[in-house]
């Protein structure tokens, strides 16, 4: 009997460490699996960053070849720096840009544009008009500077 008890609790034994030692397979293969997500979400992400600045490159560029309005350049270039969460660390080095993002960065665009009253309409052009003349000198040599610094994300 005391033989049967042993062989029986051997068995047991047995059984729960193969369990355990599938169960520890499990867990390490998982620990692979979420370490090659990350490592994917990772790469996902920096193409994207890479690509949002070459955008922000490719617009200073058409804003200092004349193809790309001042405003429309200003607006694209400060909601790019937005959605890549450098807007606070990059104000500093294109104030001027940054100082003419903030005057338009609500004014109305396609229909809700429309959607004003001429006199409002207007009034916001008139903010945007003498924000350009008065900043666009300076706007233009950060645009270039801009241009420069972010050659290196153009594929």
């Amino acid at each position: 009997m005391t033989t049967a008890l042993i062989i029986i609790g051997s068995t047991i034994i047995l059984l729960l460490s193969a369990y355990a030692a599938n169960l520890l397979l499990k867990v390490k293969q998982q620990t692979r699996q979420q370490q090659a997500l990350l490592t994917a979400q990772q790469a996902a992400t920096a193409a994207k960053e890479k690509a949002l600045q070459g955008n922000i490159h490719y617009i200073a560029v058409a804003m200092l070849e004349d193809r790309c309005e001042l405003s429309e350049g200003v607006m694209r270039i400060g909601k790019l720096f937005g959605l890549l969460n450098l807007t606070q660390e990059v104000n500093s080095h294109y104030p001027s840009l940054f100082k003419h993002f903030d005057i338009i960065e609500k004014h109305p665009i396609m229909d809700a544009r429309k959607a004003l009253d001429k006199q409002a309409r207007m009034k916001l052009d008139l903010a945007r008009m003498k924000s350009e003349a008065a900043l666009e000198p300076l706007i233009l040599e950060e645009v270039q500077q801009l241009a420069k610094d972010y050659a290196h994300h153009v594929s």
